[in-house]
């Protein structure tokens, strides 16, 4: 393209042509040929009699005018000029009638009226301009006088003058503007691409094209009319660079063409490229010379209103823009033509946002009626659609938005804002499917935003739908599809180039979707939503220092949403991070206080139940249990039938008080809330702690049992508490039953099979219920071995529930699979989850760690395992079976020492294991005694007689032998123990000498490094010395001024500079050249040879411009001082100096590097060098 960005090239910069200066403005030089009146000539007694017409003051009836020209048979200029004059006036249908009939009058011929017939082409032309696109309604089309009326009648009249001369050069223009005026009105095709033109509308705009190449061709490229119809052409088509060429073109040769305007092309032009900036200065330049310009108002208008969208809705920039945009330049463009389309239909989007709906229809009818731009009339169908829309006419909205589209090629193409609208009312008429399958095309087409976060929302409410309803029905293709669209949006608001600002209902929605699944990514939309009201604050109102930002932050959640802090607060209390969590219910209940006056009391004192029974709850997980129970009291003084708060005093007191005030506040609360389901899991809960389960051999009277029961019978069939509580008991009965004959473990497996049956159930009313997984992954494992399966089911488990009961679950599955470290680990994490003082959990981990002993054959992990036997029957001393455990892992400890061999044992470990075994003995004495043993009392009692006539007198001979051991390989051991202790005192030997050789071998890298160093340094020291002696040593005396001066400038004034001296490859010169005066030092001559191969390696110097041939002396002599003066002559070339040269001859000095520090000395006259130049 020739243009620059800046639309400097042909015309003047911005826009200014040649003898046009900023600030100048200027006319309009249509009608400027039309005088201001007319004689007429008449007929009479002289030969000069004429009739004066004013022709800026005609009749409004041109009939006597038209009788005048008639009966004196004036000539065909008369009926032109009056013609024209009342064209100037704006009386364009006056004018079309002065030539209708002029043309009538015309008596010589064909050729006579062809002129006449081009000016009445024009003024349809005209007319089509200014007649309404469509009927008016109420109008007859046969009788409207539309836009094709007047085309149609534009085309008949230049077919008639085509008929008389064809080749008449004014019709080629006429006809290249009716082209282009047929093509605007041509309806856009369904079928062609997005972003195509169509085709017929192609083929017309390329006639056109050639209509006005024709015109410029004959008049030789002076018709910039012609020119500006081409561009426009070529604009029409898209291709905008070759546009801006042209009316770039016509600026440049007409600068003070302003009707019709160039400038306003290269705008357009401009705005098309990209290089918007670009064409508002050219726009604006079209305003400084004609301020009353409508087309650049409105334009610029535009401008201002496109870069308002550009900016953030709530700033202030968006006001100033968008102010700007409508008062100074719109609101001008409208007062200086109020039907132009384009003002008209800004004009009404801007009402629209005002809400004045009567401005909207009659714009909006306006901008459809008078444009010729399909672009316009679409916009003005979406403005009425947009309007029906607000005044809920859903009928008349979908037809407009449908006209809007389909003004724009709908289909594939069409209008994006139509569409939407159009799905918008899809979706308040509840045709959600219709609504969802149009947003699919959009953002099939353009992954607009605004329609995924509709979408998405749709999504969205669909699964809420289906979630509150309970209705079982898969709904993750919709769930997907939700996350998806909304998240997409999420993703574009990062984009800066969009410059989106962030809508709090997508991030609600996206954190409602992910409440269930990902509550971590719930908790950053909340957060983010949070965030959002932040930015809202000024940074002037912002703390500067970090310390004062935290409690800015509280002051500032005040005043947010109290759902959203609560909803905060939740998740946090979720992740347990539950001193964020206490703080947001703390600020939620503040914020409450804050909006008090706001809502509706019965509202805000719900909210403030909720906030405080959570903050209760929060305390309690904290372990701040006398805080908690101070908020249920305060929810109980307001509400004494809060049960919730009831239910959780009931349990602190149990934990505060197990044996007296717990039992009792449980027991009232269940009597006085039996029905309700909560408080009857609690009570169920608590029946399975008092109550033991130890040899009870009939299921059905176990008091939890029947209580889940008389649950499911009499309240809630389906409560899945009551269903999973009644699995775990069948569980923990299949768990304690026999299984040595097979009836045993039949009997066995069925009840497994009847635990899973309810966990199953329980899984049918909840498919997320993890309590109900993990007990059909117990029964796998107990009952079908299945490890494999119930692992995959316990880790997901363990993802979805933080409770330690899943972490014992995994304990027990890795120590099944022999995986006792895994299994370790869990056991002691489900410890750290407030259960350390839980006897079970402790019982388990010293069964693990005896297993682990028993494989590894490891006395430390028996000793663990005795620990934490030890511990658990500690916290429950009164449970018999810890009291066997404790002695079983003494015994096998006991087994374990004494079939150690005695250097892997002391005899301190021989007699504590006495000591354990001992005291296993009384307890399996004291447990076959209980009157429920864990096992047969006649098995008991045997462990207990092996252990005291077998295992006692067995530790006894070791205790013996590991004495006498020790005693005897006392002195082997303290040698080896000292021999042990050499080799380790000469590894730390050799290993610390090797670090000293490291050390002692970095440390000469480094003096080498540092030696050389300081040679480099005194190398350049002693280099600049000896530098600073040369240079005095070749300084001298000025004869003249008597200074002190160095060789070289003296020898300047003697003479041309000769040859350099060499130097070194280092830059220092060589010894021969330094000492000796100017005189001393032999001339040295260049001279031309034959060419020959050369003898010698060349030079490191530079060589001379031109090399001359021996052959040619005298023209190569003079070829090279030409080119010398032709380069380097001139004024700038140096002079000889008289003294040191005997012929005035002007010579150039070659310019030297800044390595050669000294002249050579002058050559003699007729040496080469005068004439080439320096050579080596």
């Amino acid at each position: 393209m020739a243009a620059g960005s800046n639309g400097n090239v042909n015309g003047g910069a911005n826009g200014y042509g040649a003898g046009v200066s900023p600030g100048h403005q200027m006319v309009s030089m249509r009608f400027s040929d039309i005088p201001s009146a007319i004689d007429i000539p008449v007929q009479g007694e002289g030969d000069d009699e004429a009739v004066e017409v004013d022709l800026e003051d005609l009749l409004d009836d041109p009939t006597e005018l038209c009788t005048l020209l008639e009966n004196e048979g004036a000539a065909r200029t008369y009926w032109m000029t009056v013609s024209l004059a009342y064209a100037k006036q704006k009386k364009v249908d006056h004018a079309i009638e002065m030539l209708i009939k002029g043309g009538q009058a015309m008596k010589g011929g064909p050729k006579e009226k062809l002129s006449m017939l081009t000016c009445l082409c024009w003024m349809y032309l005209w007319k089509s301009r200014e007649a309404p696109r469509v009927a008016p309604e109420g109008a007859l089309v046969s009788e409207a006088k539309t836009k094709e009326y007047y085309l149609q009648i534009s085309t008949s009249t230049l077919n008639e003058a085509l008929r008389i001369n064809p080749a008449f050069p004014p019709l080629y223009l006429a006809r290249g503007v009716l082209q282009l005026l047929k093509a605007s009105l041509q309806p856009p095709s369904k079928s062609a691409a997005p972003g195509a033109i169509d085709p017929e509308k192609a083929d017309i705009l390329r006639a056109s094209l050639k209509s006005f190449e024709d015109a410029i061709r004959v008049s030789a490229g002076r018709n910039m009319m012609a020119v500006l119809g081409k561009s426009r052409a070529q604009y029409s088509l898209g291709k905008y660079a070759d546009a801006l060429e042209g009316y770039q073109e016509a600026l440049h040769k007409m600068p003070d063409l302003i009707d019709p305007d160039p400038r306003i092309g290269i705008g357009c032009c401009f705005w098309q490229l990209g290089f918007k900036e670009d064409a508002k200065t050219a726009w604006e330049r079209a305003l400084e010379i004609n301020p009353d310009s409508k087309i650049a108002n409105i334009l610029l208008g535009l401008f201002y209103l496109d870069a308002s969208s550009h900016v953030p809705t709530n700033g202030p920039e968006f006001i100033r823009l968008y102010k700007k945009a409508m008062t100074e330049y719109t609101q001008k463009a409208f007062k200086a033509d109020k039907d132009l389309p384009l003002t008209c239909a800004t004009f009404a989007g801007y009402f629209l946002s005002r809400k004045s709906l009567p401005n909207v229809d009659t714009l909006a009818h306006k901008a459809i009626q008078y444009t010729d731009v399909n672009a316009i009339a679409s916009d003005g169908w979406y403005l009425l659609a947009r309007k029906e829309h607000y005044k809920d006419d859903y009928e008349r909205a979908t037809d407009y938005y449908r006209r809007a589209d389909e003004a724009r090629g709908g289909a594939e193409r069409g209008f994006l804002p139509a569409k939407f609208g159009a799905a918008q009312l899809s979706v308040l008429k509840s045709d959600f499917g219709e609504a969802k399958l149009r947003l699919e095309k959009i953002i099939q087409q353009s992954k607009n935003v605004e329609a995924m976060i509709l979408l998405g929302t749709l999504y969205a409410e669909e699964v809420f739908t289906t979630q509150q309803s309970g209705v079982k029905e898969d709904k993750s293709t919709e769930f997907k599809k939700a996350v998806g669209y909304l998240e997409n949006v999420r993703t574009a608001w990062k984009d800066p180039k969009k410059n989106l600002i962030p809508d709090a209902s997508v991030l609600l929605n996206l954190a409602r979707l992910y409440e269930t699944d990902q509550p971590e990514k719930s908790l950053q939309c909340l957060q983010q939503v949070e965030q959002l009201e932040f930015d809202q604050i000024p940074n002037d109102q912002k703390p500067e220092d970090p310390e004062e930002e935290a409690a800015f932050k509280t002051s500032i959640r005040t005043g947010l949403p109290p759902q959203l802090l609560n909803n905060m607060g939740c998740f946090y209390y979720q992740a347990e991070k539950y001193d964020l969590a206490r703080e947001m219910f703390q600020v939620a209940l503040n914020a409450c206080v804050k909006i008090k006056d706001k809502q509706d009391d019965s509202d805000g004192d719900a909210l403030v139940t909720t906030i405080s029974y959570n903050l209760g709850r929060t305390y309690e997980a904290n372990g701040l249990l006398e805080e908690a129970s101070t908020v249920y009291n305060g929810l109980l003084d307001r509400h004494s039938d809060y049960t919730d708060a009831r239910t959780r005093q009931a349990y602190i007191a149990l934990r505060q008080n197990p044996t007296e005030d717990g039992p009792k506040a449980i027991s009232k609360l269940y009597q006085d809330s039996s029905a309700d389901l909560e408080v009857r899991a609690l009570y169920g809960w608590y029946l399975g702690r008092v109550h033991s389960r130890r040899g009870r051999g009939n299921i059905a009277e176990d008091p939890e049992l029947r209580h889940y029961k008389h649950t499911l019978q009499n309240y809630e069939k389906h409560d899945r508490y009551a269903l999973i509580g009644m699995g775990n008991l069948y569980l923990m009965t299949a768990r304690e039953m026999r299984r040595e004959t097979d009836q045993e473990k039949q009997k066995r497996s069925a009840m497994y099979v009847k635990a899973v049956e309810f966990f199953d159930k329980a899984l049918q009313l909840d498919p997320k219920n993890a309590y109900a997984a993990q007990g059909i992954a117990i029964a796998l494992v107990e009952d079908k071995k299945d490890f494999k399966t119930a692992l995959s089911i316990f880790v997901k488990v363990r993802d979805t529930v933080k409770d330690p009961s899943v972490y014992v679950n995994l304990g027990h599955i890795f120590a099944e699979l022999r995986q006792f470290s895994k299994a370790i680990e869990h056991y002691e994490a489900a410890l750290s989850k407030d259960r350390s003082h839980d006897a079970q959990i402790l019982a388990c981990l010293g069964r693990t760690w005896l297993a682990k002993g028993k494989t590894e054959k490891s006395l430390s992990a028996f000793k663990s395992a005795l620990d934490y036997s030890q511990k658990a029957l500690q916290i429950a001393p009164e449970q018999v079976h810890f009291k066997f455990n404790v002695a079983f892992v003494q015994i096998q400890l006991a087994t374990t020492v004494y079939n150690m061999p005695e250097v892997q044992r002391t005899l301190t470990e021989v007699q504590a294991a006495a000591a354990g075994l001992e005291e296993a003995i009384e307890s399996l004495e004291a447990i076959a005694q209980h009157p429920q043993t864990p096992y047969p009392k006649h098995d008991i009692e045997q462990r207990a007689n092996m252990a005291r006539n077998t295992m006692r007198r067995q530790l006894e001979r070791s205790i013996q032998a590991q004495r006498e051991y020790e005693e005897k390989n006392a002195e082997k051991l303290q040698l080896a123990k000292q021999k042990r202790e050499e080799e380790l005192r000469k590894r730390e030997e050799i290993k610390k000498a090797a670090e000293d050789a490291e050390h002692e071998r970095k440390k000469k890298i480094a003096e080498e490094r540092q030696k050389i160093i300081e040679r480099d340094r005194e190398l350049a020291e002693a280099r600049a010395e000896e530098e600073k002696q040369r240079e005095l040593a070749e300084m001298t005396t000025d004869s003249e001024t008597g200074d002190r001066v160095s060789k070289k400038s003296k020898s300047k004034k003697r003479g041309a500079g000769g040859k350099r001296r060499k130097k070194n490859e280092d830059g220092i010169s060589d010894d021969e050249d330094r000492g000796g005066s100017e005189e001393e030092k032999p001339k040295k001559k260049r001279r031309l040879q034959k060419k020959a191969p050369p003898e010698k390696a060349p030079s490191k110097y530079k060589s001379s411009e031109i090399v001359v041939d021996s052959d040619d002396d005298d023209g190569a002599a003079e070829a090279a001082r030409e080119m010398q003066d032709d380069v380097f002559g001139g004024e700038d070339a140096m002079d000889v100096d008289e003294e040191a040269a005997p012929a005035p001859v002007r010579k150039n000095r070659r310019v030297i590097d800044s390595d050669e520090e000294d002249e050579a000395p002058a050559p003699k006259e007729d040496s080469p060098a005068t004439a080439n130049g320096d050579s080596e």
